[in-house]
């Protein structure tokens, strides 16, 4: 029954990660906004990104054997992420520009081009 019961929190455990999920880092600098996002335990052929207007949606996914489930004890990590992300800036709309990621040691690092915000003023 105890061995039930921590199988339960557990998977319950994981489902609250899976919502909270990744961790989100985020700077702004003259032209470009870089994200980076904690995201361990998955291969980069398994996240998908996409980008529609400022809304940044992270997916990701890491495949399950069944083998590996009746040898665990405890298994809070998340297998699902599915994140979207209202972007603070305006992105840059040109076919000659466009955004890049970085996958590396379990952090996602996208850098994406912005709109100039706004002129300085100039004080006389």
């Amino acid at each position: 029954m105890a061995k039930e019961m921590m199988k339960e929190i557990g998977n319950k455990s994981r489902e609250f990660y899976e919502f909270v999920l990744p961790p989100i880092d985020m700077q702004l600098e003259e032209d470009k906004l870089t994200i980076l996002i904690d995201i361990p335990g998955f291969e980069k052929k398994d996240i998908k990104l996409s980008l529609d207007e400022n809304i940044l949606s992270i997916q990701a996914c890491k495949p399950v054997s069944e083998e590996e489930n009746h040898k665990m004890i405890c298994k809070q990590r998340p297998n699902i992420i599915d994140k979207k992300i209202r972007l603070p800036v305006e992105i840059k709309e040109d076919e000659n520009t466009v955004g890049s990621a970085k996958y590396n040691q379990g952090v996602l690092t996208i850098t994406i081009p912005v709109q100039k915000q706004g002129r300085d003023i100039k004080i006389e």
